[in-house]
């Protein structure tokens, strides 16, 4: 038996996801400028959902969503320019926004199951 719940462990992968996100948009604004380079986007939102809303596989719930892998690829959507540059400059910043408010959000939530299980721990004091 774990000590964190299906929540917990949902929360932990969602903030490692994040993280890599944040990297990939990092590195796709580092590249704006380069010839030839390709923005990247990466979904992993499905996967998790799935994970910890389906029926859990061989390895139960906690197994699903640790093993939740992101999916990376070439931006569909994105529109090349003269030299072959991928990059739209704003909408990665945009998507930089967005991934750092939706990673703090997940860490407030992971430091309030902390609480409720150090309250717990301690009886209330």
């Amino acid at each position: 038996m774990s000590l964190f719940d299906k929540t917990s462990l949902a929360l932990q992968t969602a903030t490692n996801l994040r993280k890599l996100r944040q990297e990939l948009i990092s590195s796709n604004i580092a590249n704006a400028e380069t010839p030839g380079f390709h923005a990247k986007k990466m979904d992993f939102e499905a996967a998790l959902d799935s994970a910890v809303n389906g029926i859990g596989g061989a390895g139960g719930h906690e197994s699903a969503i640790k093993n939740v892998r992101p999916d990376i690829y070439d931006n569909p959507e994105a529109i090349t320019s003269n030299d072959g540059n991928t990059v739209n400059i704003e909408k990665e910043m945009a998507a930089l926004a967005e991934n750092t408010v939706l990673y703090k959000a997940a860490i407030q939530l992971m430091n309030k199951k902390l609480a409720a299980l150090r309250y717990a721990v301690t009886e209330g004091r």
